[in-house]
Order: structure tokens, then sequence, then C-alpha cells
């Protein structure tokens, strides 16, 4: 079968010089990895074997999370990164942001459009507009590289460099998840998302109402406080920041993971005493790489075990989840192939580096990100979130195998 259509695909110059089929072959092979490893987690997690209960899949995402995503992040970008290159990568921040503007432009075109039902507007937004920048791209570049076959060269060079540039932009993306996508999911008025259960008092008003209607400062009684009061300006405005940027939910281990590497590399003393094969602390970077090794798969049974639950009794209906899915996995990547063409004809690229493209494409063609379902069960429209992850990532490996054909052969 193969040589059938090696005989009908002319050969042209696709990725490394291979033919359309060899392109096809190198794009469908990482999702076809991830698919089977997703698969496998379904089925550990099915009532046929059980050996993933809710349970477990929550203690093995927290693992991953705390732990393993950490690891992968210290060791790879911290060996990778160094002073210039952090100033010589400084679109893929900037691309995230602009992915996530230009994505939220396109999902408010859409949601008008459609018209989700209420309060499920922003909610459409968000799900079109935030994609998944860290764990799936750090997998599909993992599956990617591990072909000895892949157009980006050497196995090691082609995995250091690509878990570089992804860990580099998270911390970006973790600045929007806990404050724009935290206050865009905020409840509607009415109170929660749920219209039905409106008139039911809430257990706990004060942890879920909007961040907004937290009170920032405790109101002290005594006016002879007042003096104590203005010499704390400098105090009150840190609680006001803490407040409005929600920093606890910003520096989690992954984002912490990477400032440090990102600390440690740019200062060569410190690499050199922590990074290079030949330090004295290296030990502690190899430990890294070795747990982080274990991220890929964990995380993939776990997304795996996730979908066993299914779509759950979701209130978008079918029209607004269509749109959603089309938006994200449809709409939004010519967009972001657009803003990183004009990025490159500006020369804002590194030239010649096609990992660094090709990464910068990725972060516009993921699905939905998973984090963003975890702020909105935080803000209670989990189930409407876990129906929209359901559908994006089964969809996903369709559209993100046909995207990075265009993306190779737009490159090599």
């Amino acid at each position: 079968m193969e040589s059938v259509l090696s005989a009908m695909v002319p050969v042209g110059n696709p990725a490394g010089g291979q033919s359309l089929l060899g392109t096809i072959k190198i794009a469908v092979l990482p999702i076809a990895k991830v698919f089977t490893m997703c698969f496998l987690g379904f089925l550990m997690a099915s009532k046929y074997v059980n050996i993933l209960p809710a349970s477990g899949r929550k203690l093995l995402n927290g693992l991953v999370f705390s732990l393993l995503l950490p690891c992968l992040i210290f060791s790879q970008l911290g060996q990778a990164v160094t002073l210039e290159k952090m100033l010589e990568w400084w679109f893929i921040p900037m691309n995230v942001v602009l992915g996530s503007i230009s994505g939220s432009i396109i999902g408010f075109i859409v949601a008008s459009i459609v018209r989700p039902p209420y309060p499920f507007f922003k909610f459409s937004i968000i799900q079109i507009g935030i994609g998944n920048i860290g764990n799936v791209p750090l997998v599909l570049i993992a599956a990617l590289c591990r072909d000895t076959s892949n157009p980006f060269g050497d196995s090691e060079k082609c995995s250091t460099d690509g878990t570089a540039y992804i860990s580099f932009g998270q911390w970006v993306g973790a600045i929007i998840l806990y404050t724009y996508v935290f206050n865009m999911l905020a409840p509607p008025p009415e109170g929660t998302f749920y219209i039905e259960d409106a008139n039911l008092p809430l257990k706990s008003p004060a942890k879920d109402a909007p961040l907004e209607q937290v009170p920032l400062l405790l109101q002290e009684d005594a006016p002879e406080e007042l003096d104590a009061l203005k010499r704390g300006k400098i105090k009150q405005f840190l609680v006001f920041l803490h407040f409005k940027l929600n920093l606890k939910q910003i520096l989690q281990p992954p984002i912490i993971a990477s400032i440090l590497a990102m600390f440690l590399g740019a200062i060569p003393f410190l690499k050199r005493l922590i990074f290079t094969t030949d330090a004295p602390l290296f030990f502690f970077t190899d430990s890294c790489i070795i747990l982080g090794e274990a991220m890929i798969p964990c995380i993939l049974l776990a997304l795996g075990g996730n979908l066993i639950d299914g779509p759950g009794s979701s209130k978008l209906g079918f029209r607004t989840t269509a749109a959603i899915i089309f938006g994200r996995l449809v709409l939004v990547p010519p967009v972001g192939l657009g803003i990183v063409t004009l990025a490159d004809k500006l020369g804002f690229l590194p030239a010649g580096d096609k990992m660094f493209k090709f990464v910068l494409l990725l972060q516009h063609t993921m699905p939905t990100s998973v984090l963003s379902g975890a702020v909105a069960n935080l803000r209670g429209c989990g189930r409407e979130a876990a129906a929209v992850l359901f559908w994006v990532h089964i969809f996903a490996t369709i559209s993100m195998a046909g995207w990075i054909v265009l993306y190779l052969n737009l490159l090599f």
C-alpha cells in the first residue's frame, strides 16, 4: 500500500526532501503515539480493568504537575538557556500573548454568531481563545524527536531545543490563565452558572464569590489606627497585588521551575555549576532528567483515563460545542500562521531555526488548555469545561496531524 501511495504522490521537497507521504508519516506518527498511550490510559481506567480509578488519576495528575513536569522543565530549559538566548527568544512569550488575543477575538466573533446559552458567552470565548501551550506540545515534540528520521536532525538536540522553547513561554501562559481567564470565567450576577439553582443557599459564598467581591483588606474599626494604615501603604499595595494577580495560583511548580531554570541558566558560573555534564552538582540535574522522562507517559495515561467519564451533562448544546471545536481547531491556526509568518518577515525570529518557528506554530494549533478547565472548575462551570475538553481532544488528533503536515511542508 505504501509503495502504491509513493508512486501516486510526487517526490517534492517537503520535510527534509522526503515525499509528501513521508511528511504525512512524520506528522501522523507522533499523534498516533499520543493516541495509543491515551487509549491505554482509557483502558486502565475502564470498569473492566479499573487500575486507574478517579482517585488514582487525581494522584497521578498531582505527581505530574508537582514533580515530573517541573523536573523536565528545569533540566531541559536550564541546559539550553543562556542570557543571550533569552534575549533572542523574546518573541516566544509575545507569541503566547498574541495567540491569546487573536484567539479571544475569534472566540468573540464565533460566540456572537452562535449565541451560546446564558451565561456561557465568555466561557465560549475562553474555550476558543486559550490553547494548551505546555503539556500537549511537550508530548508532541518528544514523540516527533524520538524518531531518528525527523526533519529537525539530531534527536537529542531536537528534543532539548523544543522543550526549552515550549518551557520558555509557559510562565506567560500561567499569568494569562490566572488573571484574564480567571476573571472571564467569573460567575454571572445570579452567583452560579446553573440559574435553576440560583435560589439555593450557597454553602460558602465567600469562597465562590468573584475575586472582585473579596475584600482586599479587613476593615478596621478603630479610627486611631489610621496612621498605622498610612504607614503600611506598601504592605497594602502588596496585598492588593496578591489578590488582583492571584500570585499564589500563578506561582505553580512548573512556573517556579521555569523561572529558576532561566535564572540559573542565565548566569554562566551557576550554569557551569549545575547544568554541564562535568559540573559538581550535575547529579541533581541528571536526577531531574530521569524523573522528567516519566512525565510524558504519565500525563498521557492520566489524560486518557480522564476521558472515561465522557462528555458529561453539558448545558452548552451541540451547536455551541461544535462551534467551539471548529473555532479552536480550524479558525485559530491560520491566524497563528499569519502572525508567525509576519514576525518572520519582520526579522523577529532567529534566522534558520526551524524548530523555533515550529514551536511558535504549535502554540496556535493546540486544543483547549487543560488548565483552563481546572480554572473553570474552580469558578463553577467544570461540567461544561470537561465536555469541551473531551470533544476538542478527540477531534484534535485529526486536526493537529493536518496542520503539522502543512507546517513541515512550509518549513522544509
